[in-house]
């Protein structure tokens, strides 16, 4: 205590003398385990299992939804269709993070609202809306990789290896 009361005092600043106390809590890591278990919230796995798989499944199928709209009443081919699906898909991720609507809907889903291509979309969006106002170059451009960044390099690095593998199988 003598050390904290001159530190502040070295720095110009005062302390209250009578805020001062002596630590009294004199607990064994069992105790402190103990104790923090008990007082921690319990995680409502099953509502939460749940929620995901509702929120995921309602992405995946508008998703099932927009690639039928395409194949059935623009002509695309199935591939095409997909494609369209999927940019629309993270189009529309994009927007509703723009909006603040996403953070609500992953809020409520959790897993199910981050795993679907919208989850790209929004950790792409998030960090540029972050960092705006920094600018569009140091700002949006330097902050806009920096969450699906690694997600990006670990991707493309397996598609690399898994590519040089499946040639070099083919070629035997």
């Amino acid at each position: 205590m003598k050390e904290i009361r001159e530190l502040y005092n070295k720095r110009g600043e005062k302390m209250n003398q009578s805020n001062l106390r002596p630590p009294t809590i004199n607990l064994t890591p069992k105790e402190y385990k103990e104790i923090t278990q008990r007082i921690s919230p319990k995680p409502k796995v099953l509502k939460n299992v749940i929620m995901a798989f509702l929120v995921g499944g309602l992405i995946c199928s508008f998703g099932q939804i927009l690639i039928n709209f395409y194949m059935n009443y623009t002509g695309l081919s199935k591939i095409a269709a997909q494609m369209a699906g999927t940019a629309s898909l993270i189009l529309l991720g994009a927007l509703l993070t723009g909006l603040g609507v996403y953070d609500k809907i992953v809020k409520i889903g959790g897993a199910g609202g981050i795993v679907p291509v919208t989850g790209f979309a929004n950790s792409m969006v998030s960090p540029a809306l972050e960092y705006k106002r920094e600018g569009y170059v140091f700002g949006v451009g330097g902050k806009l990789f920096t969450v699906a960044g690694p997600i990006l390099v670990y991707g493309i690095v397996t598609s690399i290896i898994v590519g040089i593998s499946y040639s070099i199988i083919n070629w035997f």
